[in-house]
């Protein structure tokens, strides 16, 4: 039976890759006509359609919106109830309907025309209803859906779901969207944090355990104890980092035959840490310094060598910065 179920498993995705192959064979002007009654519209894309085409056609706004191209998906229902006026003269919409003849959808059509709102129709059927509105129609149509009836929307949803992404590319390559435009799109998002997020935003500037070099090593385990970072930072007269005390150099002390918890810290201190001296570093920036160098904790000073804060891995990995 496991069998069975791969086997119409890569059946199904053999027809509906079929069917995107099989638009990609016809498409022609339609596209750059479509792309270009978009750019030209100084409003919104509004997107609607009805049942499974809307649920498609909201993706897509979404998918507009966050590429660069103000977007809104309405429902026809809800158009005809008072939601019409949702659409702007210097708008344009994307209708979808497979058929080309869902009654919701039909009835807003000549509401949209009588103010002359450019209309692009997603339809098999260039003849049907949808398709006599528009001004430019793509075509959806689909030899086979994947569903064993041929009637569930599949392969056509697929198709149309893919249409709506290639009119999208084509939309963020005519406005050269680069990543940075996406990510100020998506400011929670990975994309974004690794384009954002500073390392002022993330370090820690209180309760910072530092101690003078002079220190007893007595002290300073106490101190790292209380500072919860693995380290403790020492400074020298001048208040200026001089080096850093780690779980690791401690241990290693222990080994030496000069341990001694009286001893100064600096005896058995990391000397010439790594150290930024910019905060505005970017935080994904400052984890490949931290992941190269094979570090747990940053330091930042001014251009003085004064801390101004620390930077630990595991900060890094809780706010999501890759």
């Amino acid at each position: 039976m496991n069998n069975d179920y791969i086997a119409i498993a890569c059946n199904t995705l053999e027809i509906e890759a079929q069917a995107l192959l099989d638009a990609k064979k016809r498409i022609s002007d339609e596209i750059p006509r479509a792309v270009e009654m978009i750019l030209a519209c100084k409003g919104k894309l509004v997107i609607t359609g009805v049942g499974k085409s809307g649920l498609i056609g909201a993706k897509i706004a979404a998918t507009f919106a966050s590429t660069g191209t103000p977007s809104f998906f309405l429902h026809p229902t809800e158009a005809l109830h008072g939601d019409l006026g949702m659409i702007g003269r210097e708008d344009a919409v994307l209708a979808i309907s497979y058929s080309g003849e869902s009654p919701e959808l039909n009835s807003i059509l000549p509401h949209i025309k009588r103010f002359d709102i450019p209309l692009i129709g997603m339809t098999r059927n260039a003849e049907s209803t949808l398709g006599r509105y528009s001004d430019e129609v793509i075509n959806i149509n689909v030899l086979q859906e994947a569903c064993p009836l041929d009637v569930a929307p599949t392969s056509s949803t697929t198709l149309t779901l893919a249409m709506g992404d290639a009119l999208a590319v084509c939309l963020m390559r005519a406005r050269n969207f680069q990543k940075e435009d996406f990510a100020s799109f998506h400011p929670g998002g990975a994309l974004g944090k690794r384009l954002f997020v500073k390392v002022f935003d993330l370090m820690r500037t209180e309760d910072l355990p530092i101690v003078d070099e002079k220190t007893s090593l007595k002290e300073a385990i106490l101190k790292l104890s209380e500072g919860r970072l693995g380290t403790v930072m020492l400074t020298d007269g001048s208040g200026r980092l001089s080096g850093l005390l780690s779980d690791g150099d401690i241990r290693r002390a222990l080994m030496s035959e000069s341990f001694s918890l009286d001893a100064p810290s600096e005896r058995f201190a990391t000397k010439n840490p790594l150290v930024i001296d910019d905060a505005t570093m970017l935080a994904s920036d400052a984890l490949v310094l931290i992941e190269t160098k094979k570090i747990q904790l940053l330091v930042v000073t001014d251009k003085d060598g004064m801390i101004q804060g620390a930077l630990h891995l595991h900060t890094l990995v809780e706010a999501g910065i890759s």
